[in-house]
């Protein structure tokens, strides 16, 4: 299986059929997406017109294609697709990506046309990711398939299994334009007529570039074959799940989107746990999640400390702690004390630490660098998050206390959330993020990500 993976994810050759000189059709934007992102192999263009697109030669038909080529991209219409997977099966190209839609997520005619599509390609012989998707990434080989405008895709060490064509479109840029981590392998499944999860997740499982796996997914193919994988991969990267249709009208929703039955939410539930699957129930936290594995190390536990400069965060966010699975401990009296140093003598310092008054009579730098410092040295704390107030009048620190409190103590992870005047926690978020210290704009937020990372501990450890 290793073998036709790397096809997929580390091809040397690639034809796109259905190649376009129109800038904007599918058969045009990938060809850009691949040459933007460096791909060094060969590349093979098919039309029947022949002639020359982005300066490379055209073949008219697969048939003058060279025997061999590792991967083939399709953006032809969906009526087409058995016909040129048998076609492109002959020329001995074992890895397919089906870009286009109109299949069983449409009609019954959608239906058959999709049934016959896996006789074709059990009768050729190849693999295929989709169809009904945006196809995939690979930043390692500097590679994809996808037909989204998308120009070079930051790498990084996060891959994701999504049973949405569109991962690789929408949801991509809003990582490439919104938040501050890179990707490794990134797969949109479709339809998953041929290629499903369980393989992909073994796979990624073994691959040394990824080192922790997302997934979205509305159906899960093969139950058995899943746990099996999912068992053996959690005990030594982070798995997790977003499961869609889970509710009645989500599983009306996942028929119509990929023509997924999903399964019973509850049975769902038992199996991924026993497998050591965390599972998340918010779309954001596919990205949440993401940012904070990729800057830092999973928690060692559920143990939580946060730095807040108001009365009302220390109750509101100690009572959300509770409710989603967070412990807020005594810190140690060694530390209790080298809080009070720089506090007010009217207010005994604790965890959650109340950081007002400190930061009004030492410094906002001064105030949190020390007391960050104090809680990550502590040990009965796993993590913490740090809740800056950030507004003109108050004055805006530097925040280079924190890269250092980051690379100090890389073992013990701490997110940072803001309250305030939003372009200074925009600026912040865009000067933090890139040295290493993940940001959140919502208060809840980093806090959600813990629970869940701790969870993912536990599987870990297991």
């Amino acid at each position: 299986m290793t073998g036709i993976m790397e096809n997929f994810f580390a091809p040397k050759s690639v034809a796109v059929i259905g190649a376009s000189a129109t800038t904007g059709k599918p058969g045009n934007v990938v060809i850009k997406n691949i040459r933007d992102n460096g791909f060094k192999g060969k590349l093979y263009l098919v039309n029947p017109r022949g002639g020359r697109i982005e300066g490379l030669a055209v073949c008219t038909s697969i048939d003058e294609l060279p025997h061999g080529i590792d991967q083939a991209i399709v953006t032809l219409p969906a009526v087409a697709a058995p016909d040129t997977v048998r076609a492109l099966g002959a020329r001995g190209i074992p890895a397919i990506v089906l870009a286009a839609s109109g299949f069983a997520e449409v009609d019954q005619m959608g239906e058959a046309l999709q049934a016959e599509l896996g006789a074709a390609i059990r009768e050729s012989g190849v693999r295929v990711i989709g169809p009904n998707t945006t196809g995939h990434v690979s930043t390692p080989a500097n590679f994809t398939s996808s037909f989204f405008p998308l120009g070079k895709v930051p790498g990084g060490h996060i891959s994701y299994i999504t049973q949405t064509g569109n991962f690789c479109g929408i949801s991509l840029r809003h990582i490439m334009s919104a938040e501050n981590f890179g990707v490794c392998r990134v797969v949109g499944l479709g339809n998953k007529v041929d290629v499903e999860e369980s393989e992909l997740l073994d796979y990624l499982g073994d691959d040394p570039e990824t080192h922790a796996i997302l997934l979205y997914l509305e159906s899960i193919k093969y139950p058995k074959r899943f746990h099996r994988v999912a068992s053996r991969v959690t005990k030594k990267k982070p798995v997790i799940l977003l499961k869609g249709g889970a509710s009645d009208e989500g599983a009306a929703a996942a028929q119509a989107h990929t023509g997924s039955l999903a399964a019973n939410g509850r049975v769902v539930d038992g199996a991924m746990e026993q497998a050591g699957v965390t599972r998340i129930y918010k779309y954001s936290q596919l990205f949440h999640v993401a940012k904070a594995l990729a800057a830092m190390p999973v928690p060692a536990g559920n143990r939580v400390s946060f730095l807040s400069p108001s009365g009302a965060f220390t109750v509101c966010m100690t009572d959300y702690c509770r409710a989603i699975g967070l412990e807020v401990p005594q810190l140690e009296e060694i530390t209790r004390k080298r809080l009070q140093k720089f506090a007010p003598p009217f207010i005994r310092m604790r965890n959650p630490v109340d950081i007002f008054g400190s930061a009004g009579l030492v410094g906002y730098e001064k105030a949190y660098g020390d007391a960050l410092d104090a809680v990550l040295s502590d040990r009965n704390i796993d993590a913490a998050v740090v809740i800056m107030m950030l507004t003109t009048e108050s004055g805006i620190p530097g925040y280079d206390f924190l890269v250092k409190l980051a690379r100090k103590h890389r073992g013990k992870p701490f997110y940072v959330t803001f309250m305030g005047q939003h372009e200074h926690n925009v600026a912040a978020k865009a000067y933090l993020e890139p040295r290493g210290v993940p940001c959140y704009m919502q208060v809840e937020e980093p806090f959600e990500v813990l629970s869940v990372l701790s969870r993912c501990r536990r599987s870990l450890g297991r």
